[in-house]
């Protein structure tokens, strides 16, 4: 009796060109993602709300408080090239706590982690926001000086002496600028909207002007926000004589207020790449 075997038949393997082959980013795929970060960063500061609300308070707080002063304040001649800076000091603050949602509204809603994943190189986030921060406190900058001199403007004030007005223009967005950028690094280091904002304001408003009053006005002046402050056109009615005489220049205090942006940016930085981004 035969046994008929039935035949077998082998199927060949087929191996994919690709398998084995472990996934990696190209040296220049994190630089061109950049743009597309950049581009995704704009479209989310430039839609939330939060963001809409800083510019309405700007433009309206420019408006009423320049125009107040001009109208209500009799016991001095003022002019329009000093009252037109009154608001960019509140305008500065705004760009600020504007930088901390930039970075603190992604963990409060939990988007860092997606971001992260579509993005892994994390320093493409930071500049990415970095940048953002920057033209937000410029936008905010410009937007509180032109509203700022038009309600001055709308009290009738005189112009005053203009030579250093374009000058000091410059310092003003700049300190704007700084701000905003300052404030996503602070943010970035607490990782809470509601923490930084509030350590920000009460450190702005309440311990530096403390401090301004019991320090040694050698070290006063570089308090970040005191230097902030005097790259604007007037000089605080706080300030005493001895103050004056000591006072840095604008590059100076220039100098002084981007220290503390380019340090808490830094350590924002380094943390971002530290801790994980739930």
């Amino acid at each position: 009796m035969t046994t008929t075997h039935a035949p077998t038949y082998r199927i060949p393997e087929i191996t994919s060109p690709t398998e084995h082959r472990p996934t990696t980013r190209a040296k220049g795929d994190d630089t061109r993602a950049l743009a597309a970060a950049l581009k995704s960063e704009w479209i989310k500061a430039s839609t939330v709300r939060a963001t809409r609300a800083i510019l309405l308070l700007t433009v309206a707080g420019g408006l009423l408080v320049s125009w107040a002063v001009a109208t209500l304040v009799t016991d001095e001649v003022l002019y329009l090239s000093e009252v037109g800076f009154y608001w960019s000091s509140v305008s500065s603050m705004l760009a600020a706590i504007g930088g901390v949602l930039l970075f603190g509204s992604e963990v409060q809603h939990g988007t860092l982690a997606a971001a992260v994943a579509a993005r892994p190189a994390r320093w493409v986030i930071a500049l990415s926001k970095t940048l953002t921060a920057a033209a937000l406190g410029l936008v905010l900058g410009v937007v509180g000086l032109a509203t700022g001199f038009g309600g001055a403007a709308l009290a009738g004030l005189g112009s005053g002496d203009t030579s250093a007005l374009a000058a000091t223009l410059g310092w003003a967005v700049l300190f704007t600028t700084l701000s905003a950028v300052l404030g996503l690094g602070i943010g970035m280091i607490f990782r809470h909207s509601t923490g930084a904002i509030g350590s920000l304001l009460v450190w702005g408003f309440v311990i530096e002007n403390l401090f301004t009053v019991f320090l040694p006005e050698q070290v006063a002046r570089l308090l970040p926000f005191y230097a902030g402050n005097h790259l604007l056109a007037y000089n605080s009615d706080f300030d005493s004589a001895t103050a004056i005489a000591i006072a840095l220049s604008r590059p100076e205090n220039a100098l002084v207020f981007g220290g503390y942006t380019a340090v808490a940016l830094a350590v924002g930085t380094a943390l971002l790449y530290r801790r994980d981004t739930d």
